[in-house]
């Protein structure tokens, strides 16, 4: 079922995205190796790699040895502040020094403020919900966003790969909430069925 569902995934995402460069550029579709390098092969890597964090931060924080989320969230926001550090020392850019504050003014922190607390949220959302529940709760944040975008915005309207996306999105959810996941038996467990 799941390689079903992922063929039918990456043949809507070529589709929709060789139409919109139909429209763009007047009938003629012309796909090259750069549409898959640097377009699908990127978008797939980065969402796989995000499956991967969200399941292990998912381990981390659920279970009988959990840690604590705020502990667990103040970690990864260390490795990434080295990982700053670590990029700019070694960029040849010199305007990215990590000692340039020259450009920031007060309202600066405001979204340092919020992407910090929006950490901390997560953290909690992934512990106690799973990370599963927060890609759909993503996901439905975005489909929001995107209906109110269309309609704040009167110029641009919903375009049929909003519609699309919309639907896949809600298949989805309708498909996990009516699928629920099932633990395979232990032998244990098989050994008392039988009896």
């Amino acid at each position: 079922f799941l390689p079903l569902s992922l063929k039918r995934l990456l043949t809507w995402i070529f589709l929709l995205s060789a139409s919109s460069e139909e429209d763009a550029s007047e009938k003629t579709v012309e796909v090259s190796s750069k549409h898959l390098t640097h377009g699908v092969a990127p978008v797939l890597l980065a969402s796989f790699l995000s499956g991967l964090a969200g399941a292990l931060s998912q381990k981390n924080l659920q279970g009988s040895n959990s840690r604590n989320s705020y502990f667990f969230t103040m970690e990864l926001c260390m490795a990434t502040t080295i990982m700053l550090v670590i990029t700019s020392l070694t960029s040849s850019d010199s305007s990215s020094s990590p000692t340039n504050f020259e450009h920031w003014t007060p309202t600066t922190i405001i979204p340092i403020l919020t992407n910090a607390a929006g950490g901390i949220l997560v953290g909690l959302v992934t512990k106690h919900a799973g990370s599963v529940k927060k890609g759909f709760a993503l996901i439905f944040g975005l489909l929001i966003s995107g209906i109110l975008q269309a309609t704040l915005k009167s110029d641009d309207g919903l375009q049929k790969e909003h519609i699309i996306g919309g639907i896949l999105a809600s298949i989805s959810l309708y498909l996990h909430g009516t699928n629920p996941y099932v633990a395979p038996l232990t032998t244990a467990d098989a050994k008392k069925k039988k009896e």
